[in-house]
């Protein structure tokens, strides 16, 4: 118990070598820091990829379904026993082709998604992204066409005009295969804020697409909506063990290098910010070395009041552990209170420098998103403690190898 104690009093005391207290203090400042840094860039990067997949989901499906020649007959009788699956909520048919949109000479390629404009909203978002227009405008046999804000500004289309669809499933006539051509009129248009679909995505109604594709009754899939988005891989296996026969294919198969490098890209921030804590850490064993040196008449004097090698080596294990307490306590702290605050302080700082951190003419996400992890701050928090702990460790047995005898000689 004495040897907390003592400890404590060590932490706590004055120092007569001042030098040895700004070290001690750049420590903790360092592991402080270091943890802080630690838990927003984690926490930012955690908001990143919830705000992306978010993006990405408003548009996309939990799950896919399709046939193993890439149609399905009959989705009804598919949709219906999928509906039954634990975590299903909603099912809706598309078709899916290519094309080439033209208006006025300007031309672009886009993927073509025929819905059906009752069920969509089901398993996606795009009633909430239509800026212009509605949904309801696609109806049966008026080929209408709802396109992203930004493939409509690069063909310089609105609302109203009238687009040429060029499609590759062409006619044969005596000078050999044409493309088929239809005229669209823009019944609208959406902002997914993901570039992918606002450049290159354009909706029509369901029928209106198995007619210009040539897919008769049959549709490209049914696409599903859970009420967890991270059920999706076991959902999609449970549907092909019930129904053979069928392919289904989750969100994080429909776009696995993005999600890939954002996980590999998290790890190696959090093994480079980790070795900064670790520097930090290490720094107490210079501070722990200097304070044994500056205390060893004190350990002398203990071990001839009959304290063991162990009861030493306890005291500066105890000093060093609290520094590194204190130095993850304030790093936790300021960094999470900083990481739930980037809304306000980074547009505070990009009013004094005058610029834009994530300039919206580069970046898709013009703010800085934060998402704290308890389960990241845990685990930071932990790994400075042991680090900071095992720091101790030399400078303590250090301690605990002092000659009284050498030590008192000269006092």
């Amino acid at each position: 118990m004495y040897e907390l104690l003592i400890g404590l009093r060590y932490t706590r005391a004055k120092r007569r070598n001042g030098f040895i207290s700004f070290i001690s203090l750049v420590s903790i400042l360092g592991i402080a820091l270091g943890v802080a840094a630690l838990i927003i860039v984690l926490s930012v990067m955690n908001g990143f990829q919830e705000e992306v997949r978010n993006r990405i989901l408003g548009m996309a499906s939990h799950v896919q379904v399709t046939g193993p020649d890439g149609t399905l007959q009959h989705w009804n009788s598919v949709a219906g026993p999928a509906l039954k699956f634990e975590h299903v909520r909603a099912a809706a048919p598309f078709v899916s082709g290519q094309g080439l949109l033209n208006y006025s000479g300007q031309v672009r390629g886009t993927l073509i998604r025929g819905i059906d404009p009752k069920l969509e909203p089901g398993v996606s978002e795009v009633t909430r992204k239509i800026i212009g227009g509605s949904l309801d405008h696609l109806k049966p046999g008026q080929f209408n066409i709802i396109l992203g804000w930004q493939l409509a500004a690069e063909l310089g289309v609105q609302p109203g005009d009238k687009v040429t669809l060029i499609t590759p499933q062409g006619q044969v006539t005596p000078a050999g295969l044409v493309p088929r051509f239809r005229q669209f009129t823009v019944a609208g248009l959406f902002r997914a804020d993901y570039y992918p679909y606002d450049a290159g995505l354009g909706l029509i109604e369901l029928s209106d697409a198995q007619k210009l594709f040539r897919t008769s009754d049959a549709v490209s899939g049914i696409r599903l909506k859970l009420d967890d988005l991270f059920n999706a891989r076991q959902v999609a296996r449970n549907l092909v063990d019930a129904m053979p026969g069928l392919l289904a294919s989750d969100w994080t198969q429909e776009n696995p290098t993005y999600f890939r490098a954002v996980e590999i890209e998290k790890r190696m921030m959090f093994i480079i910010l980790t070795l900064i804590v670790a520097v930090a850490a290490f720094n107490l064993v210079s501070t722990l070395v200097m304070v044994v040196t500056d205390k060893q008449s004190d350990i002398a004097i203990l071990r001839t009041l009959g304290a063991s090698p162990l009861s030493i080596m306890k005291i500066f294990v105890v000093q060093g552990a609290i520094s590194g307490f204190i130095g993850t306590l304030t790093g936790v702290v300021g960094g999470v209170l900083i990481a739930f605050n980037l809304d306000v302080i980074v547009p505070a700082i990009e009013k004094v420098l005058g610029f834009h951190i994530l300039s919206p003419d580069v970046y898709l996400i013009t703010e800085l998103p934060s998402r704290v992890e308890w389960s990241d701050v845990a685990g930071i928090a932990g790994i400075s403690l042991l680090l900071a702990l095992f720091a101790t460790l030399y400078p303590s047995w250090r301690a605990s190898r002092v000659n009284p005898v050498e030590a008192l000689r000269y006092e």
